[in-house]
């Protein structure tokens, strides 16, 4: 029975490429969290699965989608977000924008006044040139020919040194069980330590994110000050934000 039950979850894991435990549990409603665990780690052992915070991912799973492809989903929704966002934006002040596609919308949409910009994501940086007024400094590391975000030892020791007013920081998954997830060990590193340099962090997650787990956890509910989203959350979501003192944009 162990192995039938396993060799489902592996169908499960692979034809959704990351999956929560929860949703594990909605499958087999009668067998127990520990049983659940017990199978992840099992399959984990032979190699099929890697368990992640909160689920389990397939070994086929590439982490997020290009960003060509990523610049073509929702954009009604990040246009809506960018909107939000503006509003916290005060002249004069320090803001990072990460390589998120949700903050490439937002630079287009930034008017030009007096800013300090900090950035990893030269396509931002590019667009940020038709501003005369942001000074625009993009944050050194490697690339990422997949996300074309910076990140590595160069960008971590160069965010230590930069003082940060307002942070906006985009996800490709979020839930109360995981928080905020990234596809890569680079991307995790680089928004964790732009959230600890920030007075205020504000993470931009369209509907498309919620629920959705990714590999890596880059911080927790309570590490954040602000969530914007594109529409209304679900119920449970919002309690958990309001526990944590989170704003809801």
């Amino acid at each position: 029975m162990n192995h039938i039950r396993q060799e489902r979850i592996l169908h499960y894991i692979e034809q959704n490429n990351i999956v929560t435990i929860k949703e594990l549990q909605a499958l087999y409603p009668d067998v127990s969290l520990m049983t659940i665990h017990r199978d992840l780690q099992a399959l984990e052992n032979q190699g099929m699965v890697v368990k992640v915070r909160g689920g389990a991912r397939s070994v086929r799973h590439t982490g997020d989608p290009g960003f060509d492809v990523r610049m073509q989903e929702n954009n009604t929704g990040k246009a809506s977000i960018a909107r939000k966002a503006l509003e916290l934006i005060q002249p004069n002040s320090s803001v990072f924008l990460d390589a998120s596609t949700t903050n490439l919308v937002l630079a287009r949409s930034l008017p030009d006044i007096s800013l300090n910009i900090f950035t990893t994501g030269p396509s931002i940086a590019l667009e940020l040139c038709r501003l005369h007024n942001p000074v625009v400094t993009v944050c050194c590391g490697a690339i990422n020919r997949k996300n074309l975000a910076l990140s590595g030892q160069n960008t971590l020791e160069m965010l230590d040194k930069i003082n940060i007013d307002l942070a906006f920081i985009g996800v490709s998954g979020c839930s109360v069980e995981a928080g905020f997830t990234c596809g890569t060990e680079g991307d995790m590193l680089v928004k964790n330590k732009v959230i600890q340099k920030a007075r205020t962090s504000v993470v931009l997650c369209d509907q498309t994110k919620l629920s959705r787990l990714m590999p890596y956890t880059f911080a927790r509910l309570e590490d954040v000050d602000y969530i914007i989203s594109d529409g209304s959350l679900p119920e449970p979501f919002v309690q958990a934000a309001k526990q944590a003192n989170i704003k809801l944009l």
